[in-house]
């Protein structure tokens, strides 16, 4: 765990405390991103640190430390941890100091870094989803992965409370946007990766990965084209395949949508042959991708 507070790692839980009076606890005045730990190295962490920095500047949060810092924060925070499989979860709030709505009471603005260990693993299994109800978030805050997440743990309740896994939102126009914490893409039924236009999405660093990794699929004749464009809800349910894409996931197949198959209600090839070059490149992709964790610096 990192605090700059304390202004170091600590390894003990005890020490890791966020003051109520940080304005990220009692006015959601934060962002934060997550990265990858998979055999010993980090996956993608420069576009997650470029994306969180883009977060911070749309809700008005500076950051105490340059970005080359906070990398160097993150890394060593990895290899104190000694984790090798697992994930790293950064903050960046307007900072403590009182309880106004107004952060120019707060000293200066706090990072914090928590590396959670996790068993993550190739999914294979369908998931069921639903549209959601609950009212999709306004552009200039879909845009920002910040704190404010009540819609998504609605969103997300929503689904579990109808026996499906998460959920889908659909824009005002029509047009499918994202899941409460991921994006998502379709297989058309002429074998079209599609991947939701929308002024309301969090562009995902997973998904902008995949559509670059995905054309070799075309290139062996599985796919005919990659495409980011409008689907409305009707066409997106008219899919062959349907997945959700995700920093953690990273692709999971939907297999029912409000009760109705995708396709053929199975999971499909073309979602696992995507999924299989995620995990190439996660596990043995390009060196600018995977930073290596020096444990033995931490010795």
């Amino acid at each position: 765990m990192y605090s700059s507070l304390i202004g170091g790692i600590t390894l003990d839980q005890s020490l890791m405390v966020l003051p109520i009076d940080d304005h990220m606890v009692h006015r959601g005045h934060g962002v934060f991103d997550t990265t990858m730990i998979m055999n010993g190295c980090l996956y993608d962490l420069d576009s997650h640190l470029e994306r969180f920095l883009k977060s911070a500047s749309k809700a008005k949060i500076s950051s105490p430390y340059p970005v080359k810092t906070m990398r160097k924060i993150i890394i060593q925070l990895a290899a104190a941890s000694k984790c090798k499989k697992g994930s790293i979860r950064f903050w960046l709030s307007a900072g403590l100091g009182d309880f106004q709505l107004s952060p120019s009471g707060c000293s200066e603005p706090t990072f914090y870094a928590v590396v959670v260990e996790q068993n993550i693993s190739q999914l294979r299994e369908g998931v069921k989803v639903i549209t959601s109800t609950v009212p999709i978030k306004p552009s200039e805050f879909a845009t920002m992965k910040n704190v404010n997440y009540l819609p998504n743990v609605f969103s997300k309740m929503e689904a579990e409370e109808e026996g499906a896994y998460s959920s889908i939102w659909v824009d005002d126009q029509g047009y499918v946007a994202e899941g409460p914490n991921a994006n998502v893409a379709f297989i058309s039924k002429n074998k079209e990766l599609v991947f939701p236009l929308s002024d309301k999405i969090l562009s995902g660093c997973t998904s902008k990965r995949l559509q670059l990794l995905a054309p070799k699929l075309v290139e062996k004749g599985l796919l005919r084209s990659v495409c980011s464009r409008h689907i409305t809800l009707k066409e997106a349910k008219n899919s062959s395949e349907m997945m959700y894409v995700s920093s953690l996931l990273p692709i999971l197949p939907i297999i029912e949508w409000d009760k109705e198959h995708i396709g053929d209600g199975m999971v499909g090839e073309l979602t696992m042959a995507l999924s299989d070059l995620m995990w190439e490149d996660i596990t043995s992709g390009p060196e600018t991708r995977r930073i290596s964790i020096p444990y033995d610096l931490e010795e």
